[in-house]
């Protein structure tokens, strides 16, 4: 099972993080992943200016936003599967 956490810490808050787990959980969703992939919150993964900060099964952390998002979920999620 792979876990992706999403800061929800101030930093992340304001630039969207809520959005990021919405989006991320619609992609798991739309493609049948939820067995293998759970999303879910932190609240801070220490790197405030990486915001919105991810990080794959303890993995480092990574800059999303609603920009890139599918193509970090291609890259960084199903790319390491």
């Amino acid at each position: 099972m792979k876990t992706i956490e999403v800061c929800i810490g101030s930093a992340c808050h304001l630039k969207g993080a809520y959005n990021i787990v919405n989006g991320l959980q619609k992609l798991v969703d739309e493609r049948n992943l939820k067995d293998e992939i759970i999303v879910k919150a932190a609240f801070c993964l220490g790197e405030c200016t990486k915001a919105v900060s991810t990080r794959i099964d303890n993995g480092p952390v990574i800059s999303v936003d609603d920009k890139n998002i599918e193509e970090y979920f291609e890259r960084n999620v199903l790319g390491r599967k």
